[in-house]
């Protein structure tokens, strides 16, 4: 029995090491990171922060330019907590919603408006960080945290009831769904920005000058849309933690 649990383990430990495509790696310390993923999200998050910087530099009581857009973004961001966590808990819970809005956002528009093939890796290609399936699966592991947080602070070990209402046979399925929206997260960002990046890479290689323009288009469209899903489920899964049930 040990026997086949270990060949079983080792067979598991063996397919979590498949990869698809070559990757540059940094290892540091013993541990091997993805540096392509690294470079991108830190030139993504450098422009947010420049952005955020510039609009936010000399701020003025009548907003204008860069200050008037950057206000319209914050109202639209917390929006999105209000109207999924609700008016009275939605505040302490706009900065993270925000983030993981404006990174999916600016990861998927950086892998879609700028051409990351033209620059030469000793392995590997850049591209947007969420077309890997370690970003979308971390971005996807915070929200859990960070409902499982939300409603444990509100209601102390009583959040676990949850799980038995409305009656104790629904047991098994709670649990399931608190692993399932995690995957579901991931999977549905991973895929679709992976999807976009393929059919224009196809287009641009069958038909190279016209047709690959308003895939283009379409695509940030689509990374827009699926930035809001993500923010907005975020949002929500937190707000059902803290929902107080009856």
């Amino acid at each position: 029995m040990y026997q086949n649990n270990l060949s079983a383990f080792n067979s598991f430990y063996s397919l979590a090491e498949v990869e698809v495509g070559k990757h540059l790696y940094w290892e540091i310390a013993g541990l091997k990171l993805h540096g392509q993923v690294f470079i991108v999200s830190w030139l993504v998050i450098g422009a947010l922060l420049a952005f955020a910087i510039a609009g936010t530099r000399d701020l003025k009581q009548t907003p204008e330019g860069l200050q008037n857009f950057m206000e319209y973004a914050y109202e639209f961001l917390q929006d999105i907590a209000k109207n999924q966590i609700g008016e009275e808990e939605y505040r302490p819970w706009v900065p993270y919603v925000s983030t993981v809005f404006l990174f999916i956002f600016g990861a998927n528009w950086a892998g879609a408006l700028i051409p990351w093939k033209l620059i030469t890796l000793p392995e590997g290609e850049l591209a947007a960080p969420t077309n890997d399936i370690n970003v979308t699966v971390a971005l996807a592991l915070l929200t859990s945290f960070s409902y499982f947080y939300a409603g444990i602070s509100k209601k102390g070990i009583g959040y676990f009831a949850r799980y038995v209402q409305p009656t104790p046979i629904l047991l098994p399925i709670n649990i399931l769904e608190d692993f399932t929206k995690p995957l579901s997260l991931s999977f549905r960002l991973f895929g679709n920005v992976l999807a976009d990046e393929l059919v224009v890479s196809v287009f641009a290689l069958l038909v190279p000058i016209l047709i690959p323009l308003p895939v283009m288009i379409l695509g940030l469209f689509a990374s827009s849309v699926q930035a809001l899903i993500f923010s907005t489920l975020s949002a929500a899964y937190i707000g059902e933690a803290l929902e107080d049930h009856h």
